[in-house]
């Protein structure tokens, strides 16, 4: 039985379990993906995939009136041998490969990039320098487009790393061969006014490991939607998440596995800190296990600390079932501030209240932040923590 864990403080917090076609979750979207944008009305902030998001604030993403103006982003790839990296038109047979667009961003993104980047992994090349992708906002407005492909039992690491001020809408998509593994770490680390809706869609192959770790700082408002489909049995995916929401800004994560192939796992591990007056963190967790897929084993966690008043969290887990057949299948949410024992044993051996708060909220990141694997960039994001940390003081 699936295991919900919901504890509100100062927030909305749900989580929903539905069994075959009796009840809607938010798997099951308004409106079916698409390519075309004019297959998506203009969201009102009433769909159920919009009513957290602040329409207002996305400057014009959702309704078609943001113009690209080419001086968007600037985009720059490092990559080791064993590494094929092209700039494509919209017509290259390997764009969209991974996942059609789910909303009207995502779609109005995939119609109005001009050209994508494609980085190719040479089959079963292991690399053993990761992949480094700079995404730098120039103050303008861009659409993008990037595709990652590993041939089968490939093994790459891959850092996207997004900076600057920027009005950006991109889809990304990873294609894993068989027995590839792939890991990706996606940083969200934007000045205070930029704004950031992505779509990230990855295909599993078979017997393939994917590993995604989100970690979103800056921008006033981000909102990334991972997705997950397998292309045969025995895939892996892991997908993990740390967000730090401070006063003003919206980050919202809303993620979908769908398990369509029998025998594949899935784990999902998100945590959020925020602070400040009006920080509003969003978390949608949508696993749906299809008939056909026979075994799978799955499980997905939210967790919020929220360190000051004025915080807000929206937290909702859904998990559907249209088969008996699992190994496992079970989430967790909870929201709620300081563990006051924790704090108290701290300080009853000489820490100061201040260097306390600061050791609980690094441990409570820690478990993810390791997850990363490479020195320079968990060290990079500690050091970011720490600044958020000391800001809170």
């Amino acid at each position: 039985m699936a295991e919900a864990q919901n504890i509100p403080a100062g927030s909305t917090t749900a989580g929903s379990i539905a069994v075959a076609a009796e009840s809607t979750v938010a798997t099951r979207m308004s409106a079916p993906p698409s390519f075309d944008v004019a297959d998506f009305p203009v969201p009102h902030g009433r769909e159920e995939e919009w009513r957290f998001t602040p329409l207002e604030r996305l400057r014009g993403l959702h309704d078609g009136t943001a113009v690209a103006n080419g001086g968007g982003v600037k985009v720059a790839i490092e990559a080791p041998s064993g590494v094929t990296v092209e700039t494509v038109g919209r017509d290259d047979a390997r764009l969209g490969k991974a996942g059609k667009p789910v909303d009207r961003v995502a779609a109005q993104a995939y119609s109005s990039f001009e050209q994508a980047s494609v980085v190719t992994v040479d089959k079963e090349a292991v690399l053993t320098e990761p992949i480094r992708i700079a995404v730098h906002g120039e103050g303008g407005v861009a659409y993008g487009h990037q595709v990652i492909v590993l041939g089968a039992f490939a093994e790459a690491v891959v850092v996207i790393d997004h900076t600057g001020d920027a009005v950006l809408a991109a889809n990304v998509d990873y294609v894993l061969g068989d027995g590839a593994k792939l890991t990706v770490v996606s940083v969200q680390d934007w000045d205070e006014k930029a704004v950031h809706v992505g779509q990230h869609n990855a295909l599993v192959g078979r017997d393939a490991s994917f590993k995604s770790i989100v970690v979103t700082f800056g921008g006033d408002v981000v909102r990334i939607h991972p997705r997950i489909a397998y292309a045969g049995p025995g895939g892996e995916a892991e997908l993990f998440g740390l967000y730090f929401t401070d006063k003003g800004q919206h980050q919202e994560h809303r993620l979908l596995v769908d398990h369509n192939a029998p025998h594949c796992k899935s784990n999902v591990a998100y945590k959020g800190a925020l602070q400040g007056e009006g920080a509003h963190a969003v978390w949608i967790g949508d696993v749906l296990i299809q008939a056909s897929a026979e075994g799978t084993d799955t499980y997905e966690m939210n967790r919020n600390l929220v360190l000051t008043d004025g915080a807000r969290v929206d937290s909702v887990p859904n998990l559907e079932i249209e088969t008996g057949e699992i190994v496992g299948a079970g989430h967790a949410s909870a929201t709620g501030r300081f563990d006051d024992e924790q704090l108290f044993y701290l300080q009853s051996r000489g820490i100061p209240a201040e260097e306390a708060r600061r050791l609980v909220v690094r441990g409570f990141f820690a478990e993810l932040v390791q997850q990363i694997g490479l020195p320079d960039v968990e060290a990079r994001l500690l050091d970011k923590i720490e600044t958020e940390l000391k800001a809170s003081v």
